[in-house]
């Protein structure tokens, strides 16, 4: 609080001096034996006003400590102390008590928060043994069904796998601090697996590949920068039509290394395209009932590329096509001089 507004909240104690002023000239007034009085009255009013402003200045910067300790941005994370009048005792006693419910509502939010993240991780590594089953089972009965419906099943499959892996990597991203490691790799390296495990929709759709011909050495976590690869891949698989073509470019550069995802889609609306990364954001594309977005993917991309300190960014143009760029600035195991 600052001595102005002080001020301002004690304008009740100005008018009192006021109304206690004007009475004493009232009673000057109708007290004719009072000698050479109006002439000392002005120097009598700056004595009071002086002695006045000179009190309030003392009781603020008294309080001032007090006042403090509710600008600080964490006031509820601390009880509030030094109180000194009775009004400051009674207020100090009901904020430490606000204080105090505070931090057990906090301490049962994150109790909460914490068991349905376990009980989260503990359904995707059960739900996992299931979808393995499947896909052996599936495996077996390959040619006892037909070609298409075999792929179908294949396909549908995946999806459920990716989705799942979508979930364990969103509990996950809260406590990233605690699961990635930073190493060397070779882009084109870490793609190629990813690229592989989605050979079937490009069969099935007919979709032209183009590989990097270039490639470029990163520090970044496999892990994570390949859950974000695939998420990138998947949409571009989602939103290119029959007979599109996806094209992969690894462009080393001075400052780092750029990876592009281009594709022969259906486009994002200019409208659509700052708010991508949002999350839950569908967009008009999104909300094509042959599509089935969530809205969840290119945030956990975004997010996480952050925290692996990538930069990822998107330009597009409605019914030409989409490309993704992640941006790997140089780094150095080492960053002092040598």
């Amino acid at each position: 609080m600052t001595f102005l507004k002080y001020l301002k909240d004690r304008y009740l104690i100005f008018i009192g001096w006021l109304v206690l002023s004007l009475l004493l000239v009232l009673m000057v007034w109708l007290t004719p034996e009072v000698n050479n009085f109006w002439d000392n009255l002005f120097y009598l009013f700056v004595l009071q006003f002086f002695f006045l402003m000179v009190f309030l200045a003392i009781d603020y910067y008294r309080k001032k400590p007090w006042y403090d300790q509710f600008q600080a941005e964490d006031s509820l994370q601390h009880f509030v102390e030094k109180a000194q009048t009775n009004e400051e005792r009674w207020l100090q006693s009901y904020l430490n008590q606000q204080v105090s419910e505070h931090h057990q509502t906090l301490e049962q939010v994150v109790a909460r928060q914490s068991e349905q993240k376990d009980y989260m991780d503990s359904w995707i590594h059960e739900i996992k043994v299931p979808l393995a089953a499947v896909d052996l089972l599936l495996q077996r009965i390959e040619f006892e069904i037909e070609d298409q419906q075999f792929v179908t099943l294949q396909n549908e499959v995946q999806k459920i796998d990716e989705y799942v892996e979508q979930v364990l990597f969103y509990s996950r991203s809260d406590e990233f601090i605690n699961d990635y490691l930073i190493q060397e790799y070779s882009l084109k390296k870490m793609i190629q697996p990813i690229i592989s495990s989605q050979a079937n929709y490009f069969i099935q759709n007919s979709l032209q590949l183009v590989m990097p011909e270039n490639d470029a050495k990163v520090l970044t976590d496999s892990k994570w920068l390949g859950f974000i690869f695939r998420q990138l891949l998947s949409n571009a698989i989602k939103y290119t039509p029959a007979n599109g073509k996806i094209t992969i470019e690894i462009v080393p550069q001075e400052k780092g290394a750029t990876l592009k995802i281009s594709d022969t889609g259906i486009g994002i609306p200019k409208e659509d395209l700052g708010r991508i990364f949002d999350k839950g954001f569908t967009g008009e594309n999104g909300r094509r009932a042959q599509q089935h977005s969530t809205g969840i993917g290119l945030y956990l991309a975004k997010t996480l590329s952050q925290k692996i300190g990538v930069e990822l960014s998107a330009t597009s143009q409605q019914n030409v096509g989409t490309t993704m760029t992640l941006f790997f600035p140089q780094l150095s195991y080492f960053q002092e001089e040598r």
